[in-house]
């Protein structure tokens, strides 16, 4: 009887004292994708990223303007074209083609690769602004990934604000 009540008491004990350690346990979400998407950095990198491909994406719109002018000028004159002239016509748009190809299959290579290092460098800054968040704000533990948030505990737009705020 005596080593019954023991154990219930020490049961009482353990629950009350897990309910005042939860108490004083802060848990922060962060939402990546928002940060990535929204966050002063980001917007910023993008139009960066935009700026620098925008010369190589007027070349491709040249290229691809100039295949669909000698395709509408095969179509048009197709009765009136020498053979000879229309194997020059077709060679001309089967390079077109291809250069096209290669150039937008490059273009977009290298558009991803710019955009995963931009991006890195944006995760890196929000790392460190959550960190600086959580100091702050004396937070136990922050997520950045999680199935449900709850957003009592989401502090998605805390992390947008300090990342606006700091330079």
């Amino acid at each position: 009887m005596k080593t019954l009540s023991m154990k219930f008491m020490q049961i009482l004990l353990l629950v009350g004292c897990t309910q005042a350690f939860a108490a004083d346990f802060r848990v922060g979400i962060v939402n990546t994708e928002r940060i990535l998407r929204e966050s002063a950095p980001a917007v910023k990198a993008e139009k960066k990223i935009e700026k620098e491909f925008s010369g190589r994406d007027q070349e491709i719109k040249k290229v691809v303007k100039q295949a669909k002018d000698v395709q509408t000028l095969m179509e048009k004159e197709r009765l009136t074209l020498s053979d000879a002239e229309k194997r020059n016509k077709e060679r001309e748009l089967a390079n077109l083609n291809m250069n096209l190809q290669r150039m937008q299959r490059s273009f977009s290579e290298d558009l991803n690769l710019r955009k995963n290092e931009e991006m890195s460098v944006v995760l890196e800054h929000a790392n460190k602004a959550i960190q600086a968040l959580a100091e702050k704000e004396k937070y136990d533990l922050i997520l950045q990934e999680a199935v449900y948030r709850n957003p009592s505990i989401d502090i998605t737009e805390k992390v947008l604000k300090y990342m606006a705020n700091e330079k």
